[in-house]
């Protein structure tokens, strides 16, 4: 009888060991693609600003040739 809980033991104890390994899988794969997202985000954020300060100067060009005509 005590091998059969033995056993049970080691079957309990490497299911346990597995659903951990596989958490921190999942954890560390969760935060690599945060941090991939967080990267895009912060790309595109830049390209916006980008284009809005090309715009801001095209609207600047624009009023000052309507101004002149």
């Amino acid at each position: 009888m005590d091998k059969n809980i033995g056993e049970q033991l080691n079957k309990a104890y490497e299911a346990y060991r597995q659903a951990c390994m596989d958490r921190d899988y999942a954890v560390k794969e969760l935060q690599q693609k945060t941090e991939n997202y967080m990267q895009q985000i912060r790309e595109q954020q830049e390209k916006i600003e980008l284009q809005n300060s090309i715009i801001a100067k095209l609207k600047s060009q624009l009023a000052a040739l309507n101004a002149n005509r």
